[in-house]
């Protein structure tokens, strides 16, 4: 099941607390930052696309 936005963004967070953390290791760091950056870069286009479905829906109701 996919994730929505909200999840995606509870995981970004719990990713990026995950470097301030005891569980902190430098060996995982860098494959744990490329995966962040990913899921943000998900996020950001998830986020545009509710942008467009929203300018959309107000075009209609704007008629």
């Amino acid at each position: 099941m996919a994730k929505n936005i909200s999840e995606k963004i509870d995981d970004l967070k719990a990713g990026v607390e995950w470097f301030y953390s005891d569980d902190f290791k430098l060996e995982v760091a860098s494959e744990k930052y490329k995966a962040m950056t990913e899921l943000a870069k998900e996020i950001e286009k998830d986020l545009a696309e509710l942008k467009n479905e929203i300018k959309v829906i107000e075009e209609d109701f704007s008629k």
